[in-house]
């Protein structure tokens, strides 16, 4: 039998806390079962459990910006069109990055506060900038999408032309040169096509796969990789910006 999810904690929290603040402490002495089966485990807030990992996806999101940066297609394209695209993209971008250099990383869950904390605080979280708190099914389904990236065994030179498809996309709103984007998309696509016919001769399906593997990308938010790999170092800096600096210190 499930036990009784702990969401249901917010309910009460009320009620805790008039017994708080009278002194009833026998009230207050809430027992809950194993949370190892409740069915809203996954939506459990999570952090990376090593800073190291923070440190590691800073490094792999320069050389992100430094790999995009340093395209001539991409240098083509006026400077307002060069930052709406990696706006668009960086996130996609910077997990092909960590399934490039096989960073792997653990999760833990977020220590809770206590109950009375959380309620003095509740008015001023429900004031905060809008942030998507990592959660241990969000990790899941990053980590999924790099199995499947790591499955498919890429070289650099693969990764490279995939980073092109992505970069180069013509439904991105606000662009001012749409037709040159989408020419180079269209180059771009052909590239990664021929190198992987050429690599993967005899696989008919390694296109299949790839695009596959690319499209599950799509379920990652850039608010869970900010949140996950990045807050822990910036604080409350904009990461967007950060990049946007990135890009035009090259």
């Amino acid at each position: 039998m499930d036990c009784e999810c702990r969401c249901s904690e917010r309910s009460g929290a009320h009620a805790i806390l008039f017994h708080i603040l009278t002194g009833d402490a026998e009230a207050t002495e809430l027992s809950y079962p194993p949370s190892g089966h409740c069915h809203c485990d996954t939506h459990r807030t999570v952090r990376l459990r090593s800073r190291d990992t923070c440190m590691a996806a800073a490094n792999i999101l320069v050389k992100t910006v430094r790999f995009v940066a340093s395209l001539p297609a991409f240098q083509q394209l006026p400077p307002e069109d060069q930052l709406t695209l990696l706006q668009h993209c960086w996130h996609q971008l910077f997990i092909l990055g960590l399934a490039q250099e096989h960073v792997s990383f653990e999760v833990e869950q977020e220590p809770v506060s206590s109950m009375l904390r959380k309620i003095l605080l509740n008015r001023e979280n429900e004031h905060r900038e809008n942030r998507e708190e990592p959660t241990l099914s969000a990790v899941q389904n990053l980590k999924a999408c790099l199995r499947k990236l790591w499955s498919l065994d890429l070289s650099p030179k693969e990764y490279a032309y995939l980073k092109g498809t992505m970069i180069f996309n013509p439904d991105v709103p606000g662009l001012q040169v749409v037709a040159l984007v989408e020419g180079l998309q269209h180059e771009a696509q052909h590239a990664l096509r021929e190198v992987l016919l050429l690599l993967h001769s005899g696989d008919g399906g390694s296109i299949a796969r790839v695009l596959l593997a690319v499209s599950s990308l799509q379920s990652v938010t850039p608010e869970l990789i900010t949140e996950l790999f990045f807050r822990p170092i910036i604080g409350s800096a904009h990461l967007i910006h950060l990049i946007n600096d990135m890009l035009y210190t090259r």
